[in-house]
């Protein structure tokens, strides 16, 4: 059995450099082989030496994790938790390894086949290899570990992940680059772009509008389009936009015109003429090519309007149950503030469920969008924003005597700006409801809560946001002791 095991797992294909990042390679098996590969008689490893160790933890990417025989820690694309794997080193650093998995010795219960004829070759998940429960796992495990490591919380209260009712065909949202007149992706561990005809992630919408693009394109005058966003809502409309770097106003809106024709479901089409290095594909100059300039959304009971340039999460059912996890242990009533707000999500949830509510936002775009949306949703009087540096108008907030009974933060990766979180303690604020995509920055913000505000971890929610990859976002209630 384990011998079948690990021939089904030689042909599980991850690519590197345009070869299997874990099919056997026979010649440098026989050779590690015919050597006495035990740990305990090794020596430092270097680039390219082949060893067997046992996979002990999980990285942030979902990868396999153990240790040489120096110490230094190895990451192992492909390998789970518990296995016995045979490696190569192919990347040295000063404290740990990146290795290429050659052999599954002894297969974790929790690997399976992938299910998905790209994976390994598409960079947009690291998980497909193992079950959905083995992901979600990993996924606390490194929320648990983040918290205890750099929080020092000895034991900190971290519930079971929030996953997917179904991990499939829930992403409202895809960028593609084009080449060649095809729609294509990046490589895994690669700049490199690969032609794609569809993704189970994706949206059913996404993936009809993907199939006519592909079709279209290699018939269209379409040297000046680099990339192409596609979106969709729950009720399955679609907005196309095309992204150039060239004024091909016209030359897009034929293409528009044409594809709205032959598939009604886009009922809504832009074209970006992008900025001088933008960094993102939306990133320019919005013209309105076709159809209806938005569509709409709904999250929470709340109706959005969504625009080409306009931030929405890319799985609404998820984002539901993150939002919610965030709103339900805060005291009822009273004044909420929504630091990093955006659009606007959460300050209008917070007061649908009757929060005075502030939500403060650096991005003049996203502030317009967060007003535009109150007033759809009658919340007006409800729901204000203020579009700021929130480090700086917090900090002036509380000196003018405004006072909050809880606030909520959403930063971006980096973390909150201690300024701000200074300025919460200085509040006095009785709750803070963290939500975090970086389980790091949680626990150094949560860290300085609470060694300069005494504030407490009473627990944590991770939500699986993005399945199949490492990315986790956390809820954590914080009050003030």
């Amino acid at each position: 059995m384990a011998a079948r095991m690990r021939n089904d797992t030689a042909g599980q294909l991850r690519r590197r450099r345009g070869r299997p990042l874990y099919a056997v390679r026979s010649a440098r098996l026989d050779r590690c082989r015919s050597m006495n590969t035990s740990n305990e008689y090794r020596g430092a490893m270097a680039m390219n030496d082949i060893e067997q160790i046992k996979i002990t933890g999980s990285g942030s990417a979902l990868q396999g994790v153990g240790h040489l025989a120096d110490g230094r820690a190895v990451f192992v694309p492909g390998a789970l938790p518990g296995e016995h794997v045979r490696i190569e080193i192919v990347r040295e650093e000063k404290r740990y390894c990146v290795a290429e998995l050659l052999e599954v010795l002894s297969p974790s219960p929790d690997r399976r086949a992938p299910d998905c004829p790209l994976y390994g070759q598409c960079g947009g998940c690291q998980g497909r290899h193992m079950t959905y429960a083995a992901t979600l796992e990993m996924k606390r495990r490194r929320v648990e570990d983040a918290l205890q490591r750099i929080g020092g919380v000895p034991s900190p209260d971290v519930r079971p992940v929030l996953g997917c009712d179904d991990p499939l065909a829930l992403r409202n949202k895809a960028e593609f680059a084009v080449q060649h007149g095809r729609l294509c992706v990046t490589r895994a561990e690669s700049h490199a772009l690969m032609p794609v005809d569809r993704c189970a992630l994706m949206h059913p919408a996404i993936n009809d509008m993907l199939a006519l693009l592909n079709d279209m394109l290699p018939r269209t005058d379409a040297a000046h389009i680099k990339q192409v966003v596609l979106r969709a809502s729950r009720s399955g409309d679609g907005m196309l936009i095309l992204c150039a770097d060239a004024p091909v106003t016209e030359q897009a809106r034929a293409l528009a015109v044409s594809a709205m024709a032959a598939l009604p479901l886009i009922k809504s089409a832009w074209l970006i003429r992008q900025a001088h290095h933008a960094k993102h594909a939306v990133d320019g100059t919005a013209i309105h090519l076709a159809g209806h300039r938005t569509i709409s959304e709904t999250l929470l009971g709340l109706s959005f309007e969504i625009s080409p340039q306009s931030f929405f999460q890319v799985n609404p059912l998820q984002a539901e149950r993150l939002y919610t996890a965030a709103l339900r242990p805060l005291p009822h009533g009273g004044r909420v503030l929504d630091a990093y707000c955006g659009t606007g999500t959460i300050t209008l949830a917070a007061a649908r469920r009757g929060f005075q509510a502030l939500g403060i936002e650096i991005v003049a775009p996203a502030v317009e969008d967060a007003r535009r949306n109150a007033a759809r949703n009658d919340l007006a009087r409800m729901a204000s924003f203020m579009c700021a540096d929130a480090a700086k108008a917090v900090p002036r907030l509380v000196s003018s005597g405004t006072k909050f009974d809880a606030a909520i933060l959403d930063p971006p990766r980096k973390g909150a700006d201690p300024k701000l979180l200074r300025a919460l303690i200085a509040a006095e604020i009785g709750a803070i409801s963290y939500v975090s995509c970086d389980p790091a920055t949680l626990a150094r913000d949560m860290k300085l809560l609470r060694d300069e505000g005494g504030y407490a971890l009473e627990w944590a929610q991770p939500v699986d946001m993005f399945p199949w990859t490492g990315h986790v976002e956390t809820v954590c209630l914080l009050t003030h002791k």
